[in-house]
């Protein structure tokens, strides 16, 4: 099974998100399951998604408490949130970043991929939607989920404009391999 948890703020698409991976999972031929934590409940306040992706039926409905990926849509959440808590060993960081220069990365993190989604959604969109950038990222780093099918249901969501964010993410993501905390090229 794999699990992921996505950090966000209320109104970033985190549990949105989580619904479009799962969506692609099950129309990949796999089982998949979602739901939120959205702690304060406000716009703005940090939120939580959480999605497991199995080849069985999924019956376990908590909280994903030790994460194979971590995707964070929010990079100042790294100041609030431990984001890395539980953490399994060889888990995937995906993040909303231009650089992880000054980032401590935890030793059981064994890839980073990350992408400059504010800069991005800025030129694409006129303002901060990095979700749909760093899904696009989440897919290219993971290929957990097919890009097709995850591409299919933002249309159906969020329309062709995020389509060109998607894509923006998946083929601009830059993918790092983490060895004891040191990012190797």
């Amino acid at each position: 099974m794999k699990e992921i948890r996505i950090h966000g703020r209320g109104g970033q698409g985190a549990v949105t998100t989580s619904e479009i991976i799962v969506y692609a999972a099950v129309q990949d031929g796999k089982y998949g399951a979602c739901f939120p934590y959205f702690g304060f409940e406000k716009k703005g306040g940090p939120v939580s998604a959480f999605v497991r992706i199995d080849e069985n039926k999924i019956r376990e409905k908590s909280q994903v408490y030790n994460p194979d990926c971590i995707m964070v849509i929010d990079p100042t959440l790294l100041n609030s949130v431990d984001v890395f808590v539980g953490a399994k060993e060889n888990a995937i960081l995906v993040i909303n970043t231009k650089t992880i220069e000054g980032i401590e990365i935890p030793g059981n993190i064994t890839k980073v991929a990350y992408v400059d989604a504010n800069a991005a959604s800025m030129d694409i969109f006129g303002k901060l939607l990095p979700n749909t950038i760093v899904l696009g990222a989440f897919v290219k780093a993971t290929n957990w989920v097919s890009f097709d099918k995850v591409s299919e249901k933002t249309q159906e969501i969020w329309g062709p404009k995020n389509i060109e964010a998607l894509e923006f993410g998946y083929n601009n993501v830059v993918i790092k391999e983490v060895k004891g905390g040191i990012i190797h090229d």
